[in-house]
């Protein structure tokens, strides 16, 4: 499908503002972003976890959505959205519906990474026809900024500050996508929001019209959690594609694919100096810090360019 970004922005929205998101959140430009790629005269049916962008979109009777909602438990999201499809897929048979509808799955990383990946890993393994897609800020944001384990290592949350005992959250980033991509399904990317919104475009437009399970994991910082001024929300998420702390790929019925490669790649520092969850790894006597980071995401790349080919 041929991007075309003056085409797309003159979609009528499928959600809309007014909703209570904080100023700089990449949440709600995570699922503006995947619902413009749905197609002209197609609906969908989302359903959303609890966490932040539940919260804030939906507080009865008021609705930033404009496609059918359901608002799950923190945990099951997929096992929810997974059994509207079950039904949906019933019915179309029996001829008692005839629109055609997407199924779509939105959470945050603690929705994801940790308490739903059960209901998740079940959802995907039974085929369901639906998308996964993960708003990925890396920390509980809805409940005090409490660390997940898509938390990254060294930075400073509510559970794990920053003080004489412990620089930070001492583990490291879960590779959630891998670990999707291992239950061998049709389709599964990471993907940001860069430039013209392209590759988070096109990702989407693939995960939806896929038949069979597909998942999206999008990098949404939060400004409150990550501590960076909301205008800057693009050049984070930039920052973190070209350090290649969050490569953009996408892994098709097993195939591997780098979707962008910077033309330079640049030292981890350019990422880690605009978020105050990483102010401490500037001190002096803590550059140690800054070089382990270093040295893991460059074998992490190096791994994933082999991967890809």
């Amino acid at each position: 499908m041929a991007y075309n970004l003056k085409k797309e922005a003159t979609k009528p929205e499928r959600f809309v503002g007014g909703h209570r998101l904080c100023a700089g959140c990449g949440a709600g430009v995570a699922v503006r972003g995947v619902l413009r790629a749905l197609e002209e005269g197609d609906r969908s049916c989302c359903g959303v976890a609890t966490c932040c962008l539940e919260v804030s979109s939906f507080l009865y009777p008021f609705t930033a959505w404009q496609e059918s909602f359901i608002h799950s438990a923190f945990e099951n999201v997929a096992a929810t959205v997974a059994g509207a499809e079950a039904c949906y897929t019933a019915m179309k048979k029996k001829g008692k519906i005839k629109d055609t509808y997407k199924f779509i799955a939105f959470a945050g990383d603690g929705g994801t990474y940790d308490i739903g990946f059960q209901s998740l890993s079940g959802a995907i393994e039974r085929g369901h026809d639906m998308v996964y897609v993960c708003y990925d800020n890396e920390a509980y944001m809805n409940t005090g900024i409490q660390r997940s384990s898509s938390t990254p290592k060294f930075a400073e949350v509510s559970t794990a500050p920053v003080g004489s005992i412990l620089p930070g959250k001492m583990q490291r980033k879960k590779n959630l996508t891998e670990a999707i991509v291992a239950h061998d399904i049709p389709y599964a990317a990471q993907t940001t929001f860069m430039s013209n919104f392209k590759d988070l475009h096109e990702k989407a437009h693939k995960a939806i019209y896929t038949t069979g399970p597909a998942f999206l994991n999008v990098l949404a910082p939060c400004p409150r959690g990550w501590r960076y001024e909301p205008e800057d929300l693009m050049e984070i998420c930039k920052l973190a594609v070209d350090t290649c702390v969050w490569p953009l790929y996408e892994v098709v019925e097993g195939e591997w694919r780098l979707t962008y490669e910077p033309k330079k790649k640049l030292p981890i520092e350019d990422y880690l100096k605009p978020q105050g969850r990483f102010s401490h790894m500037f001190a002096k006597g803590a550059e140690w810090m800054i070089e382990d980071a270093q040295k893991y995401i460059d074998k992490k790349w190096e791994q994933l360019l082999k991967k890809c080919k």
